[in-house]
């Protein structure tokens, strides 16, 4: 087998654009095109079906509760496919459809060998047999599935009276990992720690950031916004005490005492 995947912007024509970004004109699309020998086509596309369920879930986090497989049927199919799965998820707007796999046969090689006349047949280089390879494609619209990942990752949690936002991304898929800053901007005992700490992270990890915006409070909930699962603070006890950093976690808002090292 041997795959291909590719990345762009597709354009339909759309009567009614709708529910944020997941009905629009313009969005962008991902397909992978993975060719495979006509018998094999059964088992090659259940190990698709597989690293799909595993990448919604396990690399994007969405819960399984939330998923939802349809097997298409025929009367449903495109024209060009054997078999159709599609994958559904609990939006806020209702169950839509969030991407697909379809067995496409040897619709797309079959039909460029007729229209060219260039054979487009492969040799397995072992039992030197020639066939034209069927395609199976997983297909993703970026768009739906960033509203997914996002939709899931909005938080609510009401605690004496307040209610806390904050945006439960899984750690693989937050853009700021942590956030380094020192309780007072205007003490330069603490700035320069935090500034020492950050250059310490950031030798172990990319998406570290530097916040000397103001008050510890509101980089706590800038944090918890753009969803960055760590916040580093470097208080009095860290320079005058112990030496020990806080390290406030965004889902449930508690802290600890750690040495940076260990972070």
């Amino acid at each position: 087998p041997f795959g291909l995947a590719q990345q762009g912007k597709a354009f339909r024509n759309e009567i009614s654009p709708r529910d944020f970004v997941f009905r629009s004109r313009e969005f962008e699309q991902m397909e992978i095109e993975y060719f495979v020998k006509p018998e094999n086509w059964e088992s090659e596309f259940e190990k698709l079906l597989q690293l799909v369920r595993e990448f919604l879930t396990e690399k994007m986090g969405l819960p399984k509760e939330s998923l939802f497989e349809l097997e298409v049927p025929a009367e449903d199919r495109a024209h060009y496919s054997k078999r159709t799965v599609d994958f559904e998820f609990n939006y806020p707007i209702g169950k839509e459809e969030l991407m697909g796999i379809a067995y496409r046969t040897d619709f797309d090689l079959g039909n460029i060998q007729r229209a060219s006349g260039k054979s487009m047949e492969y040799t397995d280089k072992q039992t030197r047999e020639k066939f034209i390879p069927h395609v199976i494609e997983p297909s993703f619209g970026v768009e739906r599935l960033l509203m997914a990942v996002l939709s899931n990752a909005y938080t609510e949690v009401e605690s004496e009276g307040k209610t806390r936002t904050y945006l439960a991304l899984p750690e693989n898929l937050a853009p700021t990992k942590i956030i380094v800053a020192p309780l007072l901007k205007n003490k330069e005992a603490l700035v320069e720690k935090a500034r020492e700490v950050y250059s310490e992270l950031r030798k172990k990890y990319k998406n570290v950031e530097f916040d000397l915006s103001g008050k510890v409070g509101k980089v706590y909930a800038k944090a918890d916004e753009i969803g960055v699962p760590k916040v580093v603070v470097i208080d009095f006890e860290t320079v005058d005490g112990d030496g020990l950093v806080s390290v406030r976690n965004r889902d449930d808002a508690s802290q600890i005492r750690v040495k940076s090292s260990e972070i």
